[in-house]
């Protein structure tokens, strides 16, 4: 290996040690995709075939209630999910070939993710870290947030992040669960009577999970702690740098 390889390979290694709080920016390149991330490629790719399909539709989860959306209406009123919703809402619009994310309750379903199912707070805190990013970017080639932007606008911002690796890694994670909403039972925040499943002509496996027997009843499976999530939500979102900023930031570190 020549020097030249050595020092790229030192600096690749540099890149990946870098933890997820020190990441400033989609357009970071120390960002590497995580551990978490990678793992759930299996299950992605489970969704290619329609055996995935039926799989998904029985993957157990924490069932939706009315406590829940009451929390989901009230935080959808500020950041991080009111920019959650306004991603998921433009990554499947309205369209007269099939459902939108808010005809499949996507937000309803992620909302359900974050703080019913065991979900990994790392996987959370990339999540909400996403937001703080794509406002970031957004104020620094705009000047608006996310959603206060136009539909082309919108298309425009997320072209441009998906070309980092950090922003491909967030947007995918959200196709991902684009996709289980649409395939699970309604019972867990998603495909509300079965539209999914209806648009894809898709026959849910049987037996879906019944009172008593659902995975949060199962011993020794508990959900992420509703307040730990919500700390963990502020905790990510208060500070956002722009992408300006974080450009400017790099090139005086560079300099000195």
């Amino acid at each position: 290996m020549s020097q030249m390889q050595k020092a790229r390979a030192a600096v690749r290694k540099k890149r990946i040690s870098k933890p997820l709080s020190q990441i400033l920016s989609f357009f970071d390149e120390s960002f590497s995709t995580p551990k978490w991330l990678q793992k759930k490629v299996t299950r992605r790719d489970a969704l290619k075939s329609a055996a995935g399909a039926t799989m998904v539709a029985a993957i157990p989860m924490r069932s939706w209630s009315a406590s829940m959306s009451n929390r989901l209406e009230g935080a959808l009123k500020t950041d991080p999910w009111l920019t959650l919703d306004a991603v998921l809402a433009h990554m499947l619009p309205e369209s007269p070939t099939g459902p939108s994310a808010k005809e499949i309750q996507v937000t309803q379903y992620l909302y359900n993710v974050v703080f019913q199912q065991p979900t990994e707070e790392a996987e959370i805190e990339f999540i909400y870290k996403g937001v703080g990013w794509l406002n970031g970017f957004s104020n620094s080639q705009l000047q608006q947030n996310f959603i206060a932007l136009t539909f082309d606008e919108k298309e425009n911002i997320l072209r441009a992040i998906s070309k980092s690796t950090a922003g491909e890694n967030w947007l995918s994670n959200l196709v991902g669960y684009i996709f289980e909403a649409m395939l699970s039972p309604p019972s867990y925040g998603g495909n509300p009577n079965g539209i999914g499943w209806q648009w894809l002509e898709h026959q849910a496996g049987f037996p879906l999970p019944q009172a008593g027997q659902r995975y949060y009843e199962l011993p020794g499976k508990q959900p992420i702690v509703l307040s730990r999530a919500s700390t963990l939500a502020k905790q990510t979102t208060t500070h956002v740098v722009s992408h300006q900023q974080y450009t400017r930031k790099q090139v005086g570190t560079r300099k000195a």
